[in-house]
């Protein structure tokens, strides 16, 4: 009906007579409009053939609107028993009345002209929906854009911490973000949150929302007042029916100290030893009512717990038979997996094993995981209060990066009185133990990081490598390698790194625990040693 109420305020002309001239010439009257409930169209629908207005009883006003445009004769147009427009015409200019050949004839012209209306019809309305995909397509385009622009570039690197991330926009495109924002004395705030509504106004509000906590969150560092000062500045301008989840964290990497606020947003699960909790804290979204404020809460990872924060996407997506994942289902994950990565990828696999090949993903799915590494033991009781820390940091498990972490130490003992051959010494175990950590302890996962740690005092320097292959077995007396004993299967085939190890240092300690492998070297500052 759309169609044939375009088509029917078209403009008829009207034959009337040129005062000037004499003879009729046509004209343009105003446009008729004929409403789709008008009486006038159901009697057309059922016309047999070319309607006379002057003779037609029927109470319409688009009957007596035609009629003032000086329509004498309506032919309706019927395409596959639909009305889809009418043939309008005005009186003859010979002044004579429409005889019987005339009516046959626009009849004859009404059926041949129809179906090529409707297929224009079609064509025009195929045309308007093509533009409507492609610039439905298009704000698509856009909205995933804006999106990837205020994305995270990379991860914050922290050491004795590892970090994973995984987001992944639906078709339609909502309004997830997260984001780690430096803050004074080497905190670090963590976002996660999820704009309501889809496409370029949700990605434009999250891209607003981001802008704001990034510039309040190291002005303010408190999660709630971030908070509130942030929906003080999205409330008069958010578009209405509108509103964003938040979720805000500052978390102090030396401790494991949290603090947090909620507006609305999904509650973060923390892992220990297998049980799962929530963190607690209350709050309305963000720019859904003025003048709020958000419960401050406080927590603390310890080494070897794992903290994981996410939207809805995952929890709210649908199987086959209408079945939703369930927050109860992913809290049952985070309990059975290993932070980082790994909880990500169980996420995922199990997500995928649940909706079946044929899902459609309806919301952005955002998951976002810290795990606290297992605090080494002190492993020498040589260090003293005058122990001070030369070098902290990490490299990633690829193979080559104990060149990095090699030159890195030299680096920061370089200021050292110590003998030159000695420092090759030195040099070479830390290759050789990066080296194993990368191999043995990661099997070269470039995502999982190797930590070094590099410290000194009046005696000796003492060089930590941890990595996260915990549960490996330490070795007792390291034997010295026989190639004779290895071939003949009485000797393990490997050792021989450990054994190089062992040899260029003054002493080597080994440890592990369930989560970490750390592998300390010492070596003294004066003195041979027995290292050669």
């Amino acid at each position: 009906m759309t169609a044939l109420t375009r088509f029917l305020r078209r403009k008829p002309k009207v034959e009337q007579p040129d005062e000037a001239a004499g003879p009729r010439t046509p004209v343009e009257s105003a446009a008729v409009d004929i409403s789709p409930n008008d009486p006038l169209i159901a009697y057309f629908q059922s016309a047999t053939g070319a309607v006379e207005l002057d003779g037609l009883e029927l109470e319409s006003p688009a009957k007596e609107a035609l009629k003032e445009a000086g329509m004498k004769l309506v032919v309706p147009l019927i395409s596959q028993g639909e009305l889809i427009g009418l043939l309008n015409l005005g009186p003859r200019l010979s002044e004579r009345d429409y005889s019987g050949d005339d009516r046959k004839l626009l009849d004859n012209l009404a059926a041949h002209a129809a179906p090529a209306v409707r297929v224009a019809q079609l064509v025009r309305q195929q045309e308007v929906e093509v533009r409507t995909r492609e610039r439905i397509e298009q704000e698509l385009r856009v909205a995933q854009l804006i999106q990837q622009q205020f994305l995270p570039k990379e991860l914050p690197n922290l050491p004795r911490w590892q970090v994973a991330a995984y987001y992944q926009p639906a078709r339609t495109v909502g309004g997830d973000f997260y984001d780690f924002i430096d803050l004074p004395e080497g905190q670090i705030g963590i976002v996660v949150g999820d704009v309501t509504d889809k496409g370029v106004p949700a990605a434009l509000v999250m891209a607003t929302t981001h802008s704001i906590l990034q510039g309040d969150a190291p002005r303010l560092v408190s999660p709630a007042e971030v908070l509130k000062h942030a929906n003080d500045r999205l409330y008069p301008e958010i578009p209405a029916r509108m509103f964003v989840t938040c979720l805000y964290m500052v978390l102090n990497p030396e401790t494991g100290h949290l603090r947090f606020a909620n507006a609305g947003h999904n509650l973060p699960y923390v892992r220990s030893e297998g049980r799962v909790t929530e963190l607690h804290a209350t709050g309305m979204p963000l720019g859904l009512m003025p003048d709020m404020t958000y419960e401050e809460k406080e927590a603390v990872l310890e080494p070897g717990q794992s903290l994981l924060l996410h939207s809805d996407g995952l929890a709210e997506a649908h199987g086959p038979g209408d079945e939703m994942f369930g927050f109860p289902r992913l809290m049952g994950l985070v309990g059975a997996s290993e932070g980082g990565t790994s909880l990500i990828d169980r996420c995922l696999n199990d997500l995928h094993s649940f909706v079946g090949a044929d899902w459609e993903q309806e919301d952005d799915i955002t998951l976002v995981t810290l795990e606290r590494s297992a605090a080494p033991p002190s492993m020498s009781a040589s260090a003293s209060n005058s122990t001070h820390t030369l070098a902290e940091f990490t490299v990633a498990s690829e193979p080559g990066n104990e060149r990095i972490a090699m030159e890195r130490v030299m680096e920061a003992v370089k200021e050292l009185d110590i003998d030159k051959s000695r420092l090759e010494r030195l040099r070479t175990a830390v290759s050789e133990a990066t080296m194993n950590a990368i191999e043995h302890g990661h099997h070269n996962r470039a995502e999982l990081e190797v930590a070094v740690h590099v410290a000194a005092s009046d005696e000796d320097i003492k060089v930590r490598i941890t990595d996260h292959g915990g549960g490996r077995e330490t070795p007792g007396e390291i034997e010295t390698p026989d190639i004779e004993a290895k071939l003949e299967g009485l000797q393990t085939p490997r050792g021989w790194g450990l054994f190089l190890i062992k040899n260029m240092v003054d002493d080597m300690q080994v440890s592990s625990d369930e989560h970490t492998h750390t592998i300390e070297l010492s070596l003294k500052l004066k003195g041979d040693g027995h290292g050669s």
